[in-house]
């Protein structure tokens, strides 16, 4: 078997999706994409099929190498992007070609479901009572809310209060088991931070994600000692080598490589046993569509430290374009009592809507992250 083609799709809301050709007609998909450098992406993937056309789509840990070794410059959210989309449509075929999902290539399910969250409050966190009640409704067990807008290095204890206010009323309006996670999306310097975590553990989050930009993570362990709550981070780390230093450092709890950035399901499901080595959690990162989620629940399925997983149905990015749109059979996500039943199908189980995505390829999107400014005029992080 030779791979003989490919094409790459450039659709809203924010995605970019991959199809790779076999000279058998089996086709492998994936999303190689980064939010805000789509485009960037998709060129790094034309550049990168140089190694991939003609070559034997089974032999995934050699192309793996190649595709990561064989340039002089190594890793970074671009290439590692270009990479994991490639990844996941090779997975996809072998697993097309033997007749099974992903995960049974990867040693074998060691769960029947994975736990789910679902996003809550927008970019400036609002109406997250009402929000986290309904997801509670639909049976989720979890939700993420973003905890801050803009913070500056030290800021109003009036911003600490807000936080504080809009985590209590998701509280109030679920119970004391729903699971609350907190992304401070590194919007929150150190100084913040500790206030926030000493603030925010009587509220007893599931977690704090990004406390800290991966620029500061070597003072991740000082953060944590001001309160008892699980430190997730990892969504902008693209390698193996990157964990480990983060691992090696200490002061996480929950890591969260993003399958469409941190290359692909043979990277992921390597840092996954690195992390449960270091007794910490995975969580996968996915706010992307219907391959990357599928890419992750197969690893899921096979780490025995995965403990959630995120995912993007309904969420506010994906307005008029959402993750089930793309695909035609929608049951391959069956979510029971907060929980994302495995995949079935062979390879990755999604069957892409490719006339659908043909027709949002001609829309396309450009999407940009916004850029927020503090009061006094000077660069927020977002």
């Amino acid at each position: 078997m030779k791979i003989v083609s490919y094409e790459t799709f450039i659709v809203p809301p924010r995605w970019c999706f991959l199809k790779l050709e076999t000279d058998t007609g089996l086709v492998g998909w994936g999303e190689p994409v980064l939010e805000g450098r789509a485009h960037t992406v998709q060129a790094a993937v034309d550049e990168l099929m140089d190694y991939v056309i003609g070559k034997d789509p089974r032999d995934i840990e050699d192309l793996w190498n190649v595709l990561y070794r064989a340039s002089f410059y190594r890793g970074g959210p671009i290439m590692m992007s270009a990479l994991s989309g490639i990844d996941q449509a090779l997975w996809d075929i072998k697993g097309k070609d033997l007749g099974v999902p992903v995960y049974q290539l990867l040693g074998g399910k060691c769960r029947d479901s994975i736990r789910t969250y679902s996003w809550i409050g927008g970019d400036r966190p609002d109406d997250v009572a009402r929000m986290a009640k309904e997801r509670m409704e639909l049976g989720f067990t979890a939700i993420k809310m973003n905890g801050t807008e803009e913070l500056n290095y030290i800021d109003d204890y009036s911003k600490v209060d807000a936080v504080l206010e809009r985590v209590q009323a998701v509280r109030d309006a679920t119970h004391k088991d729903m699971g609350i996670g907190i992304d401070f999306h590194g919007r929150v310097h150190k100084g913040m931070a500790k206030v926030l975590m000493r603030e925010l553990e009587p509220l007893r989050p599931m977690f704090v994600e990004e406390p800290l930009l991966p620029e500061h993570f070597d003072a991740i362990h000082e953060v944590a000692k001001y309160g008892a709550i699980p430190i997730a981070t990892g969504e902008r780390m693209f390698t193996r080598w990157d964990f480990k230093t983060l691992l090696q450092r200490g002061g996480v709890d929950i890591i969260q490589p993003d399958l469409s950035h941190a290359g692909g399901i043979t990277e992921v499901k390597k840092i996954a046993s690195m992390a449960e080595a270091f007794d910490v959690a995975l969580a996968p990162h996915c706010p992307l569509g219907p391959v990357a989620l599928s890419s992750c629940v197969q690893v899921d399925a096979v780490a025995l430290n995965a403990v959630i997983q995120e995912q993007s149905i309904g969420i506010h990015y994906n307005q008029g374009c959402d993750v089930l749109d793309y695909v035609k059979n929608k049951e391959v996500f069956t979510f029971k009592e907060g929980y994302c039943e495995l995949p079935q199908g062979p390879g990755l189980g999604v069957d892409i809507d490719e006339d659908y995505l043909r027709e949002m390829a001609k829309v396309g999107h450009r999407w940009r992250n916004p850029v927020w400014r503090n009061k006094d005029g000077s660069f927020a992080e977002w």
